[in-house]
């Protein structure tokens, strides 16, 4: 775990962890914040109950002689409201933003919704087409496309519809992301508040697949299409959603060879990008999103045991901290990295490691025994000098104004 210090500095993270519980270097709540963003980062829930880690220096890379409670971690999060922990995650993504964590000009947005253990009577929603109706909190995700990185995040319960939930996603994204950028979403979101809102962001196209109804199909079985290649042909017109006033970019494309064959599908864009490119090359990249969570879900964002939305939303947020600073580690591992999950990561570099921790003079020494095949050492010997060359205080403030160094034997 200690490999992470340097990352959360970089990241800014206790910053941001002061800033969200209202607190100073010598409080506690900080902290305790931090041992749950440490402990998402060995993808371990209520780590509190392994005693044993209080002997191997998990509490000491805290800052604190002790792990926490339950009702510590409990009393913390409750007493703080979502939107404080919206703006936790919009700072956080503000600082990745500059830190380079995102690039390319396509964000992936997508719900990610959580089955939940509550007994709270509650509405109930089906994750998956063919599954049976149960109690679910529901996430929403914002991810750069280019590197699968999570840009903004929101919650709510099951009775807040998708696009209601999603417009307040949008909001937050404008306040990270200052540049013209496409979003790509799923059939949830063709919807027209959606449409409308991105009308009116000019800044931010939009583009969904439209909804296989009806009124679409006899739209687009009568557009005169153009062939791009054996089997495939597109075709655009202009749509209305029922009732409503505003025109938005129906593409329509054609699958198969013959006309007993084909296969109609339509997207709906505000975007002046070329239809094939937006439907051919961009659309693809949403996948990204569903990529993010098959390999972080392990850092909590795959239960929920409650329905209080300040717990929960506080518990994704400094889940997504330890995210970005395991993201920041990853790119300084040698080998395959990219191929490894959340859990993956921490079971082969974060945890169980052999090693002592000591002090001399104002520095904390930590040496690793034995061969750290996944490590490029020169990244961590003499991490003073190297963070105060990248213009970082290399003094800890958690750990009471020391610094850092590592030793391999």
């Amino acid at each position: 775990m200690w490999l992470l210090v340097p990352e959360l500095l970089r990241l800014g993270a206790w910053d941001l962890l002061k800033g969200w519980t209202g607190e100073s270097d010598i409080d506690l709540g900080p902290r305790i914040a931090l041992q749950m963003v440490n402990e998402s980062s060995l993808c371990i829930n209520r780590i509190r109950r392994k005693s044993s880690l209080g002997h191997q220096g998990f509490e000491l890379v805290n800052g604190m002689g002790r792990l926490i409670t339950d009702e510590q971690a409990h009393l913390l999060m409750s007493g703080h409201t979502m939107e404080q922990a919206r703006e936790l995650l919009v700072n956080l993504g503000i600082q990745r933003q500059l830190s380079g964590h995102y690039t390319g000009e396509i964000i992936a947005i997508d719900p990610h919704r959580i089955i939940s253990s509550s007994k709270r009577v509650m509405a109930k929603k089906r994750k998956d087409p063919g599954t049976p109706s149960q109690k679910m909190v529901q996430t929403f995700f914002a991810v750069c496309a280019k590197t699968g990185q999570p840009i903004m995040a929101t919650m709510a319960s099951t009775g807040m519809t998708t696009s209601k939930a999603t417009s307040g996603l949008l909001n937050s994204i404008c306040r990270i992301i200052k540049w013209n950028s496409l979003l790509l979403a799923d059939k949830e979101h063709f919807t027209h508040e959606l449409f409308k809102w991105a009308k009116h962001h000019r800044d931010f196209g939009i583009l969904t697949p439209a909804l296989n109804t009806t009124r679409i199909q006899t739209i687009i079985r009568d557009l005169f299409y153009k062939p791009l290649w054996a089997g495939y042909a597109i075709a655009e017109t202009m749509f209305k959603f029922k009732d409503h006033d505003g025109s938005y970019r129906l593409i329509a494309q054609r699958s198969g060879e013959t006309q007993n064959s084909y296969v109609y599908n339509a997207f709906l864009t505000t975007s002046e990008k070329d239809a094939r490119e937006l439907v051919c090359e961009n659309y693809d990249q949403r996948w990204t999103v569903e990529e993010f969570f098959r390999f972080e879900n392990d850092m909590g964002l795959n239960r929920a045991s409650t329905l209080n939305l300040n717990i929960r939303y506080a518990r994704m947020a400094l889940a997504m901290i330890a995210q970005a600073a395991t993201y920041q580690l990853r790119e300084k591992l040698k080998g395959n990295y990219k191929t490894w999950n959340a859990q993956h990561l921490a079971n082969e570099v974060l945890a169980w490691a052999d090693g002592d921790i000591r002090t001399e003079g104002d520095t904390i020494i930590v040496t690793f025994y034995g061969p750290q095949k996944h490590l490029n050492i020169s990244n961590y010997v003499n991490l003073p000098e190297l963070l105060e060359n990248e213009g970082i205080n290399p003094r800890i403030p958690w750990l009471y104004d020391f610094k850092l160094d590592f030793r391999f034997k």
